[in-house]
């Protein structure tokens, strides 16, 4: 599992630049835009472009084929220019300048994240995907601890200084990327390009997939709301200061990553359907108690207990949409899963920003739990267990081991 530890810097620097993003950006829009529901909407609008290029690219992915590998070279042209424009953000100097910033740099990532999450079941067999995504998500929560944490120290002494550190990572995870992993000997089925099957996105949505993937669609509305909106939760509904709000979703980072390998483990222990119910089911009575907080404590509590239950669910859901297919629709069924959560992630912090101008902050932690019970009721109604499909299917001879 060596390698899935060094593909893990490039979740680690994806998951340093998305938490600063989503803990500070509102910030810096507050004093232009007085409307929640317009903050949460211009947190968004990064997402529209996901939307359309997380499954093309995605897709594209599939079919590529250079000296590099399939996935690397959309590593090798994002990273550097997220790095570039996450710099430029705490830079500003107009409400126009900042839209643009936040747009380059949420374009820039799109280019490689779903490049950098296939490569993981590229690189890895079936039986320990699960696993190796506990992994991956156990060096993105230490970055979103990393941002959280550390980040918080570093806006309070300037606001460009937790930017400009994100870049330096991501420029680090790109080079111990690239001196690592070589797709051409490291690729577990590794079929020419002329033999490769032709995969269809409306092939791929079966019964089971689109039920799961509207299973992600609904939890991911609630988890993006939260985090999207949150430290302006705790600054203007509980009375934190900016630095105490943004330092208490820590505890969710913090017991995510303690929690994210256990659940790698659980979910091949027990199935990732009944690994990520039991999850749903304690996100949602996490999210359903929160209104009724009034101490930082308490409410650290509960954000570790949402911590440990968000490992249950995120760290066996794609590994899940990933089973129900082939092995050469994985870039495919990676583009579907981040076209799902960029939907939720669109969809989500306007429409939680919207309902707080109506009702107030405590409804945002309502609304976020009635998303869990949605999501609850369509992975109930999953069949499947998560076993891949692709895992009887021969493996090529050209295949490095």
């Amino acid at each position: 599992m060596k390698k899935t530890w060094l593909l893990g810097f490039g979740f680690f620097s994806i998951s340093i630049t998305w938490s600063l993003y989503n803990a500070f950006v509102p910030y810096f829009l507050d004093p232009y835009l007085k409307s929640t529901a317009l903050i949460g909407f211009m947190m968004t609008l990064d997402n529209y472009f996901a939307l359309f290029l997380q499954p093309w690219i995605g897709h594209l992915s599939d079919k590529t084929q250079t000296r590099f590998g399939k996935r690397m070279p959309f590593l090798m042209l994002g990273m550097p220019a997220a790095a570039l424009f996450v710099i430029l953000i705490p830079l500003h100097t107009s409400f126009i300048t900042l839209l643009l910033f936040m747009m380059l740099m949420n374009l820039s990532m799109s280019v490689y994240r779903s490049p950098t999450v296939a490569l993981m079941p590229d690189i890895t067999p079936d039986h320990q995907r699960t696993k190796a995504n506990g992994i991956i998500n156990f060096m993105g929560g230490f970055g979103g601890i990393l941002a959280f944490g550390a980040g918080s120290v570093l806006y309070g002494a300037n606001p460009s200084f937790p930017f400009i550190a994100a870049a330096a990572i991501t420029l680090i995870s790109l080079w111990i990327l690239t001196a690592a992993i070589k797709e051409n000997r490291d690729v577990i089925v590794s079929l020419p390009a002329e033999k490769r099957p032709k995969i269809k996105l409306k092939g791929e949505l079966d019964r089971t997939t689109v039920l799961l993937l509207a299973a992600i669609f609904f939890w991911f509305v609630s988890y993006q709301g939260v985090e999207a909106l949150f430290t302006l939760y705790g600054k203007h509904y509980m009375g934190l200061t900016e630095k105490d709000a943004a330092f208490s979703l820590t505890f969710f980072s913090l017991f995510f990553v303690l929690f994210a390998i256990p659940s790698g483990w659980l979910g091949n222990r027990l199935g990732k359907r009944k690994t990520i119910l039991a999850g749903v089911i304690g996100l949602f009575a996490v999210f359903a108690a929160v209104p009724f907080v009034d101490t930082v404590l308490l409410l650290r509590v509960l954000l570790a207990l949402g911590g440990i239950c968000w490992a249950l669910i995120n760290i066996n859901s794609y590994p899940f949409v990933v089973s129900v297919g082939s092995e050469g629709s994985i870039g495919t069924r990676t583009g579907l899963y981040y076209l799902v959560s960029s939907l939720a992630a669109i969809t989500s912090p306007p429409l939680l920003g919207l309902m707080i101008d109506q009702f107030g902050y405590r409804s945002l932690f309502i609304c976020a739990s009635a998303g869990m019970l949605l999501a609850l009721l369509f992975i109930s109604l999953v069949r499947h267990d998560g076993k891949s499909a692709a895992a009887n299917e021969p493996v090529s001879a050209e295949a490095n081991m």
